[in-house]
This record gives C-alpha cells, structure tokens and sequence, in this order.
C-alpha cells in the first residue's frame, strides 16, 4: 500500500475555519498561523469594522441597515487594515488609521454585525479584501463563509461549534475581563440570534463545507484544540514544521 504525502511550501496554504460565533474561532485560527509562520485574517473583524463604519455615519439601529444605498456609495471610504503583530500572524484592526480593536468588540457591534454581514454589496467588498490575502497564500482565515464560498479550494477547512450557553459564557467572562456592563442572559440572547441570522440570511448563510473536519469545542480546552489539529496537519502536510 503506497501513502501519497503532500508537501507544500508555507506560502501556498490556505486554511480556512468556519463555524458559530464565540466558538474561540480567532484565538484558534491566531494560534495555529503563529505556531507554523503563517499569517493570521480575522475575517469577522472586518464586518465588524464595517459595521462599527455603519454604526458612526448613522446608518443602522436596532431594527436593521436605514440606508443601504447610502452604505454601499460609502464603502470605498472604508479603508480597513490589520497592524502586523508577532510570528508574521495580523494583529489588531485599523479602520482610516484608527485601532478600533476594542470597539468592534463590543456587544453594539456584536448585536449588529449580522445584519451588516447579510448584506451582499458589504460580503462582496469584504471577499475582496480576503481574496488579496489568498493571492499569496500562507494564511489562516477565520469566519461563516470562507471554506464555501470565498476559499471553496482551501487546503485545510474545520467547522467550529459549541453548545450556545457554552459559547455565551465564554463570551461573557470577556467582556467582563475587559471592564464592560455584562449580563449573562443579554449575552446569550445575542448568541442564538446570531446563530439564527447566520445560518437563514439569504447571501452566503453559515454551512458547513462538505469536506470540512467538524470540531465541537464545548468540553475543549485551548490546548486541547491545539493537540487535535496539530495531529491533523502532521499527517497532512509532512514538511510543515512548528516555529
């Protein structure tokens, strides 16, 4: 019996990891791209950022988008970049030159990012900003929709879920690290709607790939999760080495 093994150069892989929001998607996909010299695209920071854009010019409420016109005539004023952080992984996001990391972190933005993201002109914009990062290649992506639609070819792709209270807690104790007015049940009401925007918006709703490696992280640890996919690529990619 002969083993094909694949080996492939850093910069020609594209990993791609979908799933829920709060799942730990980012510090998953953040700490994957710095133990192997990869770069690291927080895609959910993006629509978040053009959702914190849409927030400032008056755009949305509670209800949904007011203009969206006025949005998509504004989006090519939306000029949105990650600073370079260690181990060649994306560090905090810049919306015209401001560090907005700890706003689009809020729950305003969080309560308001899949009306924005459900937008097709506002996926379209974004893909665009993914797609110059695919060009080279070596990159990790994190988000709802890479492994399907925007990365279909992907070398590698995983769908990340949890049990909704699971995922709230954790997105709770965040916030209240960081300071903020947190409630619990606020949280988790925000969760199951999220999930419920996600997967029945019309434009690129949350799937999971065909061929993607499903991973239930409710009872995982961080380092857990690290030894699971660690396996996963030394039995993939023989010749990619830890830094």
């Amino acid at each position: 019996m002969f083993v094909l093994i694949r080996y492939m150069e850093k910069r020609d892989i594209i990993i791609a990891i979908d799933g829920h929001s709060s799942t730990g998607k980012s510090s998953f996909a953040k700490e994957i791209a710095s133990r192997y010299g990869l770069i690291y695209v927080d895609t959910g920071a993006l629509y978040r950022g053009v959702t914190l854009f849409a927030i400032r010019s008056g755009l949305i409420n509670n209800i949904g988008v007011t203009d969206p016109e006025m949005l998509y005539s504004q989006l090519h004023n939306v000029k949105l970049r990650f600073g370079q952080a260690l181990h060649g992984s994306k560090g905090e996001l810049y919306l015209n030159g401001e560090s907005i990391e700890t706003q689009i972190r809020s729950l305003e933005v969080a309560g308001k990012v899949s009306i924005v993201a459900a937008l097709k002109p506002v996926r379209d914009f974004v893909d665009s900003i993914l797609k110059e990062y695919g060009v080279t290649g070596g990159v990790v992506m994190d988000g709802r929709d890479i492994g399907t639609v925007v990365f279909p070819d992907a070398d590698l792709k995983i769908f990340m879920t949890a049990d909704p209270k699971v995922r709230a807690m954790r997105r709770y104790r965040e916030m209240v690290a960081r300071g903020e007015d947190a409630n619990f049940e606020e949280v988790l009401k925000n969760v199951i709607e999220r999930d419920f925007m996600d997967e029945n918006r019309e434009n690129a709703p949350l799937r999971r790939a065909q061929d993607a490696i499903f991973l239930d992280n409710s009872n995982m640890t961080e380092d857990d999760q690290m030894v699971w996919i660690e396996k996963i690529i030394s039995e993939k990619w023989k010749n990619l080495k830890k830094n």
